[in-house]
Parts: structure tokens; sequence; C-alpha cells
């Protein structure tokens, strides 16, 4: 302040005077906040911003009156989150991540302006877990949502036990920025269309004019209802119920690691290349890379009889037009003896007629009526009973029920003006308890970002599938390691 001639000297006692009127928290968190803003200042001194033109960028009408209005809503969970309070264990919690790898290395001091202008337009995130008396519900929680520098594993359990405590985090790394979502918050494609918003937001304060399309929201907007209902209150439910109980399936054999997850492997492909080895084999990439991984974890095994089973979450909103940011999705499980498993060409039929019946939307409104019906049974249970019993009545949480996951998110569209700054985007599942690698994939541009999280460090698994990768000609180039490049 002391540099600057007094006409900008002015021009900033007046806008901070401003900010404070736009902002009622607490008084630590307050002056937490200012020093961001002071600091995004600073960071705009530096970068040679002319003075108005970051107090334009930094103007607190993108505040809104979300920091200076007390916090008046709540809401149920929605008939999928209900199960993640209640399935928690020391240690144990569903969190996944999404991230966003930009060509230039991350400004921390954009990146938090960019979630406090963000947060505000996803109410539903900007949340607490709090017990009710029959179930867990998310509670408005007005406060000041911090980025992190990563120093530690992906997708460890978040605090949430502690009061006003958040259910995601934002991280950054290098070029590297990171979200990790409490399941019961939203599924991939909720998480996304954050990322996708905030990423928009963070450019736009670097003076990167982002429309709000492709899944980019406008943060200077009012929240659309429709976000934050219940997808599966819209769905018709099926006569029948079915598919959670099933029969155990092979595990992979190496010795569990007590870090969770040990081990990170991103294998990049072109997604020009991956698919057309899909369409030669007359199949989707789904369908593709689960043959390919029945067929490397044949060779992770010391069992000789039983199933190999691999999750498949499916994304109900391509059955029913919905626009909610919360969970809408369900799953099915793809299912093999493992005395039929050879080569991944020979079973990609099989594979993929299971794939195309049990991902079918048939399929899923029996699985979608059997969670209604099971919630229902729970009702009127009281929270404080209510989680013993639900070990009884959600028998299906049990990951021993399947080998492996494949979660697909698909392609990731982007506005035109996004595009020259983003290099790729990678999706981590959090492991789970007893499986002992978790897949994903997801492709921006020609990116397509095939990702194991891994629960063991023995790696016949990815040594397997990369083999397998190489001899199709896809040429995947690897990353990753036991400590993810800290």
């Amino acid at each position: 302040m002391e540099t600057l001639p007094d006409g900008e000297r002015e021009a900033v006692f007046r806008y901070f005077l401003r900010w404070n009127e736009h902002v009622a928290l607490n008084r630590p968190m307050k002056t937490a906040m200012r020093a961001d803003f002071e600091a995004a200042l600073l960071y705009y001194a530096d970068a040679g911003t002319p003075l108005g033109q970051a107090l334009m960028r930094l103007d607190s009408e993108n505040l809104g009156g979300f920091y200076a209005r007390p916090p008046v809503q709540w809401y149920p969970l929605d008939d999928a989150a209900k199960i993640y309070p209640l399935s928690m264990k020391q240690n144990e919690m569903a969190v996944f991540r999404l991230s966003v790898y930009l060509k230039e290395p991350v400004a921390p001091e954009i990146l938090q302006i960019a979630l406090t202008f963000t947060v505000k337009r996803f109410p539903s995130f900007a949340t607490t877990v709090k017990k009710g008396f029959f179930w867990h519900y998310l509670d408005a929680a007005k406060r000041r949502y911090a980025v992190e520098p990563e120093t530690d594993v992906p997708c460890r359990p978040l605090n949430i036990a502690a009061s006003g405590s958040q259910s995601f985090r934002v991280l950054y790394f290098e070029n590297r920025i990171s979200v990790e979502f409490f399941h019961v918050l939203t599924d991939g494609t909720g998480g996304m269309v954050f990322l996708k918003t905030l990423t928009a937001e963070y450019l736009r304060l670097l003076g990167v004019s982002v429309p709000p399309q492709d899944g980019v929201c406008d943060c200077s907007e009012a929240p659309d209802e429709r976000e934050t209902e219940n997808g599966f209150a819209l769905a018709k439910s099926a006569e029948k119920s079915a598919g959670f109980l099933d029969r155990p399936a092979v595990q992979m054999s190496g010795r569990l690691s007590p870090v969770k997850p040990c081990k990170i492997l991103h294998f990049h492909f072109s997604a020009q290349k991956l698919r057309a080895a899909a369409r030669e084999r007359n199949a989707t990439v789904t369908a593709y890379l689960l043959a390919q991984m029945f067929a490397a974890q044949k060779s992770a095994t010391d069992e000789r009889g039983g199933e190999i089973s691999i999750q498949v979450p499916v994304n109900m909103r391509k059955f029913y037009p919905c626009e909610t940011l919360r969970n809408f999705s369900l799953y099915c499980g793809v299912r093999l003896p493992l005395r039929e498993i050879t080569d991944a060409d020979a079973i990609l039929p099989a594979v993929s007629e299971q794939l195309v019946k049990k991902a079918s939307k048939n399929a899923m409104n029996e699985m979608m009526n059997a969670t209604l019906r099971m919630v229902r049974s729970l009702r009127w249970v009281p929270l404080a009973v209510k989680r013993p019993a639900a070990g009884i009545v959600y028998g299906f949480l049990g990951d021993k029920i399947f080998s492996n996951t494949l979660s697909n998110l698909g392609v990731v569209t982007l506005p035109r003006e996004m595009t020259p700054h983003i290099d790729h985007f990678d999706f981590i599942l959090g492991t789970a308890k007893t499986n002992r690698a978790a897949c994903t994939l997801v492709t921006c541009g020609d990116t397509a970002t095939f990702t194991i999280s891994k629960l063991t460090a023995d790696p016949s698994f990815e040594e397997r599938l990369y083999r397998q990768f190489v001899e199709a000609g896809l040429e995947p180039r690897l990353e990753g390691s036991e400590l993810y490049g800290y």
C-alpha cells in the first residue's frame, strides 16, 4: 500500500471496505479469507497486472451473499448416498479424486480465490455431514474453504466428525489441480462439473474468458434447483428387485498394504488408437478394457477355481434426463469363471454380451428398485441402531463379491477457450477393503488415461496389463509410483 500512488491506494481501501460487507464469517475465518485476497493482489502485482484489472477480477460482487448470510439450507441424502456414512469404518471411506493437469504450474493464490468464488455455486457441496435421528444429512456450512498443497497419498479419508468440517478437499501439486470428494456429496459426473467450473474460474482470474457451457457453470448465477434433486425419485422403478446379493469373487493374491492406496499407476493412451482397437473387435472401449482386466487378473491370483467379477458403475443420467449434480449412478457386475478366462480377445464376446445385458435400463431399474426398497426398510429405524442393522440389510456393501472395479467416466468436453490450457485429466478411486485394485478411465482430447489404484505392492496385475496393451499396439505411456511422485 505504501508504494502505491494516492489514487490506487484509495481504490484498494474502498475495495476492502466493500469486500467487508460481503463477508460475515467468524473472526479467524474472515481474517484468513482477507489474507487470501491480499495474497492474490500481491500475486497480480508481481505478475505486472494493472491494479484496476486485478481489482476487477477480484470484484467482491463475485462473493454474492453466500458468505454474508447465515447457513439455513440442509439436504437429505440421495438414496445412493445414504449407504456411505453407514458403511464407514476407521480409515475406510468412499473417497474418489478427479484431477486436471494444466500446461502451466498452478498459482495457489489464484486457485484459492477461484475456490472461494466457485463453492457458492454448489450449495450441496458447501455442506457438512451431520447425524439426524433416522439418517445422516447434509447441513450448509458457511466457512472459508481452503486449497491445500498435496503432501499425502490420494483419497485419504476426510475428517467429517468435526463440527462444520467439509466433505471435499481441493489440492494442488505442480501443474495439477485435484478435488477429492466423499461419495456422499456426488458421483463422478457431478464431481467433474465442479472441477471444470473451478478450473474455468481459475483461468478467468488469470485473464482467460471461459463461457459457461460444456459442463462449466456460471458462478455469477444462482444454482438451479434441479442440480440438487434426488435423481432416484424421478426414475420409474421396476416390478422386480435384483442386483445386490451375489457370491464371493476371486481376489488377487497380493498381501494387503497398510498404506491405502500404496501405488497409483496411470496408463496414457491415444484415445483414437484405443477406440480403434475396440472397434476392430466389435466392442465398446469399456468392454475391451474389461476383457484385458479379466485376463490380467487371472495371472495375479493363486486361485484355480471360482469366478472373477468386475464392478462397473452405470450413469443413470443416460436413461433418465436429469440435471442433478448429486449421486445418480448404480453398478452392474460382469462375472466370468476363472477356468474359462484365456486371453482377452477370446473372452471379449462374453464380456460384451454381459455388459449389454447387465448395464441395460431394465437391469438398472431392477437394481434401483432394490435400492429404494432397502432404504425404505430402514426408514424408521433410529440411526443409533441402524448401523448394525445395515450390516445385515446391506449385505452387498462388502467388496468381496467383486474382484475389481472399472469406472469409465467417458469423454470430458470443454469450452473451446479452455482447451489450450489443459493437458489431460485423471480419475482415481479410493481402494476398498479387500479388492487389491480399482481401475478408472477418463478421456480428454486424444488422451485416454487408464488409472489403477493399488492395495497391494504385488505388481503382477499391472505388469500383465502393460504387456497386453503393448502387444495390442496401444503404446501406453506409463507414469506413477509407490509414493505418487512425492
